[in-house]
């Protein structure tokens, strides 16, 4: 769901990032207000573990592929607040070291998935969990906010890319919201089963009470997690395009995409040249932007934090 550079008009690009601005601007003044300290290791390995998750794209139907977003898993874990720092924080990694996601297009993105995926996903997720107990409501709660955000966040996408000019409105919101609704079933999914795994061995974490985690063996085990997911699982993932890639083939607005990036990095595409194409230089490459994304957000959560604060 990353829009490349060229898929968005000028009035487009402004208008979502200003919104962009805005929504991570009130997502860090309530984080700077609501954020303790002793639970700033939580952000960076929430941001690792969505960076390494996020390589891991999954086969879907038709020659598609999809791969998790994480907003709603970021949200229950730290807040929706946090939730959003935390995927801005992955989503400038991924734009400016892999030129994932074009540097026009970085606001339209962050609406998309920081914003519109995180809030929506949570207020989903918190609506049923009122209704719904126990482990069971947990797993229908964040499966169907997981499903329900990524559906809605391509949504958006398919809006951005209709008002920019590129294809008709008629088109794209039935082709994104189609295969997107296949691709939030795995979504959904990912987050259910790993919030159900965090819960049976660290409960307060997924109900986020006031007891202090075990911070070390937190940061520690979760980013030995992601570590072990970009070192050997992100060299077989599905190498099919995503869901925009797709639809943009389908409808004929592919060629919009600009063919270079706007930012010159050795780590486009989550590849090193010197390597070639072995799952070895994917792997390593993996690893090190989880490693960045771990310290990105965890050095961006330390700024907010107030020290006093218990």
């Amino acid at each position: 769901m990353h829009i490349p550079d060229g898929f968005l008009d000028v009035k487009t690009a402004v208008a979502s990032g200003g919104l962009a601005v805005a929504g991570v601007g009130a997502a860090l003044w309530q984080a700077k207000r609501t954020l303790p300290p002793r639970r700033v290791p939580l952000l960076g390995v929430t941001a690792a573990f969505i960076f390494a998750a996020q390589m891991l794209n999954f086969p879907v139907a038709g020659g598609t592929s999809g791969h998790l977003v994480g907003g709603v898993l970021a949200a229950v874990l730290v807040g929706p607040g946090p939730a959003i720092v935390v995927m801005t924080a992955v989503l400038l990694v991924q734009c400016f070291l892999f030129a994932d996601g074009g540097v026009t297009a970085l606001g339209a993105n962050i609406f998309n998935m920081a914003l519109v995926n995180v809030f929506t996903g949570y207020a989903v997720y918190r609506g049923i969990r009122r209704l719904a107990e126990g482990q069971r409501g947990l797993v229908l709660s964040a499966a169907f906010a997981g499903w329900f955000a990524t559906v809605l966040a391509a949504v958006c996408c398919a809006g951005q890319v209709a008002w920019s000019g590129r294809v008709a409105w008629r088109l794209i919101f039935p082709a994104m919201a189609g295969v997107h609704m296949l691709i939030g079933i795995g979504e959904g999914a990912i987050t259910a089963l790993v919030l159900l795994a965090i819960a049976r061995v660290r409960p307060e974490l997924v109900d986020r009470k006031d007891e202090a985690p075990q911070a070390r063996a937190t940061v520690g085990y979760g980013l030995l997690v992601a570590l072990g997911l970009a070192l050997f699982v992100s060299p077989f993932a599905c190498a099919w395009p995503d869901g925009l890639e797709q639809v943009a083939a389908k409808l004929g607005f592919e060629q919009h995409a600009l063919p270079t990036a706007l930012v010159a990095t050795p780590f486009h595409d989550y590849k090193l040249p010197w390597f070639g194409e072995s799952g070895w230089a994917t792997a390593a490459v993996g690893a090190f932007g989880t490693l960045v994304a771990f310290a990105f957000a965890w050095i961006l959560a330390r700024t907010l934090v107030v020290k006093t604060k218990t």
